[in-house]
């Protein structure tokens, strides 16, 4: 049974969607292709949405009408077929149920942009650079396992073969909906291969997922841009490069600086430091905006911000934790080496749980 406020929530959204199908035939749409692009997105998520309902509606009928023939039938061999059909509806009905709830929460807006992620060591020295590493290509290869594209657009080792500073970008289908997760501080406990004594050591580092901006969402007026052009350089400080190239722009008025020197080209490292400021200015503005309306979303999820404990990582107990929703799982190499869906799925399911009661009592 499905309960009422769910059913009442989708007559809602079924005349959303006839109004969203209405405003796509008026011509004047087509010449304003923010809103189209917003209007037809959210008719492909509903569209999704409903058909996945149906589908449920259908499902736990066809599970009642089982029940009935479980009840009435005296043939054994079709009573038998009838209870293997009944336990797979019922797996199904569970799996669509999930699916239902996690569209109804509303879209975060961010949802479908690419993004820009940005990896450093925080405590630990040498070990917290080499397991940023580490999940630096287990991203990579979740990025991979979906048909999703990633760029590396600055990257800094240390001298050990670990990371200092990573900054890369993903782009894709619904990628800021999975990873967006994954800002904040990551924690990892395992005996380091340096260690002799055996001994577990704690490190961590922070991980930052910004929604990637365009051009025409975030005005940079040239005035408050201050390019300083510098030598690459590679570990150890020393110079790997006799020219120029390397890049760092401040946005004056807000102070945020963003150092290129990934490409040997000076303007390709300008256009990408570029890149990365508009995210990071996109990023601080949502922030802001967030912040003036108490979004609980953010305080249901962790504020996102990098400074937040989010996951531990404890390698002699082969088993992640999830302290925002309390999630545990384990096989811990699987998922470094980017096999990451479920445990994404587990923490998408444990958020949309945590807030659809709260969604539906607004509404109603």
């Amino acid at each position: 049974m499905i309960p009422s406020d769910i059913s009442n929530h989708i007559v809602s959204l079924k005349e959303r969607f006839e109004i969203l199908e209405r405003r796509l035939t008026e011509p004047d749409i087509f010449t304003k292709q923010i809103e189209y692009k917003e209007v037809s997105r959210e008719r492909q998520r509903l569209i999704e949405l409903l058909s996945t309902f149906d589908r449920w509606i259908a499902v736990l009928k066809q599970i009642e009408e089982n029940k009935n023939i479980l009840q009435t039938e005296e043939d054994e061999e079709m009573k038998q077929m009838v209870a293997i059909d009944l336990e797979l509806l019922q797996k199904e009905v569970s799996v669509l149920e999930n699916k239902v709830k996690i569209f109804l929460m509303p879209p975060d807006p961010n949802d479908n942009r690419d993004i820009i992620v940005e990896m450093r060591p925080a405590a630990g020295g040498d070990e917290a650079g080499l397991f940023a590493g580490e999940l630096y290509r287990a991203y990579c290869r979740f990025a991979e396992i979906k048909g999703w594209k990633h760029e590396l657009l600055d990257f800094t080792s240390n001298a050990v073969g670990g990371i200092k500073e990573v900054i890369f970008s993903i782009t894709g289908d619904r990628i800021y909906s999975y990873l967006k997760y994954e800002s904040g501080v990551h924690r990892v406990q395992r005996i380091p291969l340096t260690e002799a004594g055996g001994r577990i050591h704690t490190s961590t580092i922070t991980v930052a997922v910004l929604p990637e901006a365009e051009e025409v969402e975030i005005d940079i007026k040239p005035d408050d841009l201050r390019f300083d052009y510098f030598r690459s350089s590679g570990p150890g400080g020393q110079n790997v490069n006799r020219t120029d190239s390397a890049v760092r722009v401040t946005h004056i008025p807000t102070g945020v600086s963003v150092a290129s020197q990934q490409e040997k080209s000076q303007h390709r490292n300008k256009a990408t430091a570029l890149r990365i400021l508009r995210a990071r200015l996109l990023e601080t503005k949502q922030q802001e905006e967030a912040s003036k309306h108490a979004d609980s979303k953010r305080k249901q999820i962790g504020t996102g911000d990098r400074s937040e404990r989010i996951r531990t990582y404890n390698f002699p107990q082969n088993r992640i934790t999830d302290h925002r929703f309390s999630i545990s799982v384990f096989n811990i190499p699987a998922i470094m080496d980017g096999q990451m869906e479920d445990l994404f799925q587990e923490i998408m399911k444990a958020d949309s749980e945590r807030s659809l009661s709260e969604l539906i009592g607004k509404t109603f």
